[in-house]
């Protein structure tokens, strides 16, 4: 990959990738495949990556980005989604994209799946290969099992590995979410052996009105430090738990002046911003203009 140039009149109109927080998270089982069956509540945030795509006569794909090479072209999922829909639409053209990267590798914030999704996603509209929606939720579930619901771009109740997706709208809160630093392995996680594994399946209805939890957060508080420290810094202020597998944690707060007031309280060492919830996402929004 090359870095980012002046190229500015051959780019498009930016293609938001939008971060997630999952609002709870059950790990209710582990299938034969060594997969988990989880339940678990996506909510889109105000926070996003930013790609930039220049459709070309030429069959080449070709990624800068201002990450450098801390991610392999054979494992970015960018440049992957890509070669993905253009082998499956028999594409004859290609692209140049540029990717500005602002959300946290390792975070929990669903940054590569979300930048794999709005590549799907802005691709098939800017080379007019109409595939559905459907479809590209399906293609995208073979890059990682967050890619599906970056593609509807609806707020989700999931379940499975977090592909059968049931659109909900939690209600959309003011976030305070800190930014560890760490990057969490989510790989690492799930292969733990104390990671909990048996979590009761409960009714969408019943989630919906409990109070919720991430059943990952114990294990990856006890193996990251700076997780446990960002989260009982936080709890002081708001509601809060981690996302994903970390390492990012959030509080929720009904007005964003709140949010503000405990941003404005962070500890230097610790680093954060305030962000809005959203039940459409901003890629969705993005791609339902004219």
């Amino acid at each position: 990959m090359t870095s980012i140039n002046s190229q500015k009149s051959a780019r498009s109109k930016s293609w938001p990738a939008p971060a997630k927080l999952n609002l709870f998270l059950h790990v209710t089982g582990q299938r034969a495949d060594g997969y988990h069956e989880l339940q678990t509540l996506f909510q889109f945030i105000d926070h996003c990556d930013y790609l930039d795509f220049h459709i070309t006569d030429s069959p080449e794909l070709i990624l800068h980005s201002n990450i450098g090479d801390s991610v392999a072209d054979s494992d970015n999922l960018i440049l992957r989604a890509a070669k993905l829909l253009k082998r499956y639409t028999q594409y004859p053209g290609g692209a140049q994209i540029w990717l500005d990267k602002l959300l946290p590798m390792g975070g929990g914030l669903g940054g590569g799946s979300s930048d794999a999704a709005t590549t799907l996603v802005a691709l098939n509209a800017l080379w007019k290969t109409n595939v559905s929606s459907s479809k590209l939720a399906e293609l995208g579930l073979t890059l990682g099992a967050d890619v599906p619901v970056f593609i509807n771009g609806l707020s989700a109740f999931a379940e499975g590995v977090g592909e059968r997706l049931i659109a909900v709208e939690p209600p959309e809160l003011w976030y305070l979410v800190i930014v560890p630093n760490v990057q969490v392995s989510t790989k690492a996680i799930f292969q733990d052996p104390d990671l909990p594994r048996n979590t009761p399946k409960i009714d969408i209805s019943t989630l919906m009105t409990q109070q919720w939890t991430n059943d990952c957060q114990k294990l990856v508080t006890i193996k990251h430090p700076q997780v446990a420290n960002a989260l009982s810094w936080l709890v002081e202020y708001a509601p809060s738990r981690m996302t994903g597998t970390g390492a990012c944690v959030f509080g929720e707060f009904t007005h964003s002046q709140q949010a503000l007031d405990a941003l404005a309280e962070l500890p230097t060492d610790m680093q954060g911003l305030v962000v809005k919830g959203m039940n459409k996402s901003p890629l969705q929004i993005r791609l339902e203009q004219p």
